[in-house]
């Protein structure tokens, strides 16, 4: 996103969204404290992998996240927010020694917040797992790599399948009973 357009944005944004924007972007092993000034004491955080409740649990999820990366960088793309809530738009650029052979891995991903007085209250993050960890791996990497192209190329689908036959298949589900008895 270009620098004046989220600068803008975080002018005319709540507190509780600026202040979030602006630590995220310079968050890294260093200054895991500066989550203090962006949480509740009663967040909820929610991410594929766990659901975290309470700032301290938080602080110790990311300490443990943190702790064995190299490099974490969060870039904003985009935000957007109405009343008490925001969308953000991320890319996450990461290393870490033991995935993708020691190399830079970026992911995609979104997060919605909500704010309650000037902190974030709530934050679930929204984002591809295999792309961030499994595709990193060195065995599991390669099948699910493997699963994401193979998937895409499936050559069965209802619109390959004559219409008629599909047609019958709704037609038999719907008018079959879900508990039959024999007599």
């Amino acid at each position: 996103m270009e620098s004046n357009k989220l600068e803008k944005i975080i002018e005319n944004s709540p507190g509780w969204l600026s202040n979030f924007v602006v630590v995220y972007q310079k968050l890294s092993t260093e200054n895991l404290d500066l989550l203090a000034t962006i949480y509740h004491e009663q967040v909820v955080f929610i991410d594929p992998i766990h659901k975290v409740e309470g700032f301290s649990d938080l602080y110790q999820y990311f300490k443990n996240l943190y702790q064995n990366i190299s490099y974490c960088d969060f870039v904003i793309d985009d935000v957007l927010w109405q009343d008490s809530q925001a969308s953000i738009f991320w890319t996450m650029s990461y290393q870490h020694p033991k995935l993708n052979k020691g190399q830079m891995v970026t992911v995609l991903g979104t997060s919605n917040i909500k704010g309650e007085g000037d902190k974030v209250i709530y934050h679930r993050d929204y984002l591809d797992l295999g792309a961030m960890l499994y595709e990193q791996l060195p065995v599991l990497g390669k099948l699910t790599k493997w699963i994401k192209t193979n998937a895409a190329k499936s050559s069965v689908t209802k619109d390959t399948l004559p219409k008629t036959t599909v047609l019958k298949a709704m037609i038999s589900k719907a008018t079959t009973p879900k508990n039959t008895r024999s007599v």
